[in-house]
């Protein structure tokens, strides 16, 4: 079974340098060689690399080397470097160390030296000089890096489905995307977060993460509270799951955004759209009216369970994507693509 991981400690050191060399050079019929000991291979870096592959930290070990460089030998010849170790995490991992940020992958292919490897050492070569002609000492490897870093993970996704518990949510993303999360007619039935893709025919793909059901009092750790606010931060906009059969809908989403801006403050304020699910209940046909009547967003009501009115969320999903697309370009920066 693999289990969904957003938290990891891990312990990472960088390889250790190779010594120097000690040695003299030695021929037949040469008397004075002089000394020939090379210098040390430097020891590898310990990398951490973002790979949009990696959904989840659970294949991070709480350890990692770099690997040793080479001593040095004789006839001048260094020792080689040691080779850099890559770790992939998945795009959207936070590096922290001592609480304080110093990685943040947005980005497929970006990396990060989480622990630098140790210096080679001199071999007694290097000493020569014309005080000293037959240098007999050189000089260890260096201890690489090592740190202890905290590694999280927010879901890197354009669109966040935010609702409380038995909302429709996971519903609706197994109706519009390709994603099987968990679907069943009791609360938390999504412990984790999960992520959809929807194919346009133009080739875009708009990713939409399914977020476990929010509970009044999120903000302050009730139910799963902050364990997966934080998968809210970085979704571009927001789809507001309210169930239309329960009596006034409308508290629903005020709660929703009150829980978000608690949270952190603006994060109720990005682009979003109000789905209205459960369109195919009889309770729900006369709950829409009042709900557009209470809300400024835009509301569109469906049905998961049976497809009412997909079309119109999946056009509408499009254009926020656009939208998105066009307002980072306008800033002169590069729009996540999955």
């Amino acid at each position: 079974t693999r289990y969904f991981v957003d938290h990891r400690k891990v312990r990472v050191i960088g390889g250790h340098g190779g010594g120097g060399g000690h040695s003299f050079y030695s021929e037949p019929r040469k008397e004075f060689g002089g000394p020939d000991g090379g210098n040390g291979g430097d020891g590898g870096h310990v990398i951490f690399k973002a790979d949009r592959q990696i959904k989840s930290l659970s294949s991070i070990l709480p350890f990692y080397q770099g690997f040793h460089g080479q001593k040095g030998g004789s006839k001048n010849c260094y020792g080689s470097n040691g080779a850099y170790m890559y770790v992939k995490v998945p795009v959207g991992t936070l590096v922290k160390e001592d609480g304080k940020v110093v990685a943040d992958f947005t980005r497929h292919g970006e990396e990060y030296v989480a622990a630098y490897g140790g210096a080679g050492g001199k071999g007694n070569r290097f000493f020569l000089s014309n005080e000293n002609r037959a240098p007999t000492f050189f000089t260890p490897g260096e201890p690489g890096q090592e740190r202890v870093l905290h590694l999280e993970l927010k879901t890197t996704a354009h669109a966040g489905l935010v609702g409380f518990p038995n909302a429709g949510k996971s519903s609706l993303l197994r109706a519009i995307s390709n994603a099987k999360p968990a679907v069943a007619a009791y609360p938390f039935t999504t412990l984790n977060p999960h992520v959809g893709i929807v194919h346009y025919e133009d080739y875009e793909q708009v990713a939409v993460a399914d977020i476990p059901g929010l509970i009044r009092g999120a903000h302050q750790n009730r139910g799963l509270g902050m364990a997966f606010l934080r998968h809210i931060e970085r979704c571009r906009f927001l789809l507001y799951v309210v169930d239309l059969s329960e009596s006034q809908p409308w508290i629903q989403l005020q709660d929703l955004k009150y829980e978000l801006e608690q949270y952190r403050k603006g994060l109720s304020k990005i682009p979003c759209v109000v789905i209205g699910n459960k369109i195919d209940l009889a309770q729900s046909r006369i709950n829409l009216p009042l709900l557009r009547e209470q809300v400024d967003d835009r509301v569109i009501a469906l049905s998961a369970l049976t497809g009412d009115n997909l079309e119109e969320l999946l056009l509408h999903l499009k254009e926020l994507y656009d939208s998105y697309v066009k307002r980072e370009q306008s800033q002169g920066k590069s729009p996540i693509k999955w």
